[in-house]
């Protein structure tokens, strides 16, 4: 059993529906989720479009860090997620945040996330539900990390 985090965000059509889908779709591959509030973002990095509404959510699976990176892909292309270029504007973009204390380095994963500690549309909402745990790669909490990106 692994504890993961999971960032969510989407920034077309009903943004609130569509993160909603993903989390009853992450109950069956997760236990013990809880869920942060949602949180209303501008785009960061990807050039004019929609505002986003993130959040984050935490769990346990059983699953590897690929099977899991590959379900959440699945629930994005259920809830119709394009890929026309990079940076486009998504109904749903789920991220692999954390997975245990693991550090993940494989052709198309990387855990942690290589851009989370930079992004305080996933750190804030992660401090919500997981702020005391540990990044893997610096050993500082998330709250850690949120207060200093802050700074």
């Amino acid at each position: 059993m692994n504890r993961v985090a999971i960032a969510l965000g989407s920034n077309v059509g009903d943004r609130g529906s569509h993160l909603e889908f993903a989390i009853q779709r992450l109950h069956v591959v997760l236990s013990n989720i809880q869920v942060s509030s949602w949180h209303e973002t501008a785009p960061v990095g990807v050039g004019p479009q929609p505002d986003f509404l993130n959040g984050a959510a935490v769990g346990v699976t059983t699953l590897s860090a690929t099977a899991l990176l590959a379900t959440l892909q699945d629930i994005e292309r259920d809830r119709g997620r394009e890929r026309p270029y990079a940076g486009a504007p998504r109904t749903l973009d789920l991220d692999l945040i954390l997975y245990g204390g693991e550090v993940v380095a494989e052709a198309g994963l990387r855990v942690p996330h290589p851009r989370f500690r930079e992004r305080h549309f996933v750190l804030a909402p992660l401090a919500e539900v997981a702020g005391e745990w540990f990044d893997p790669v610096t050993g500082r909490t998330i709250a850690d990390l949120l207060s200093a990106l802050r700074a």
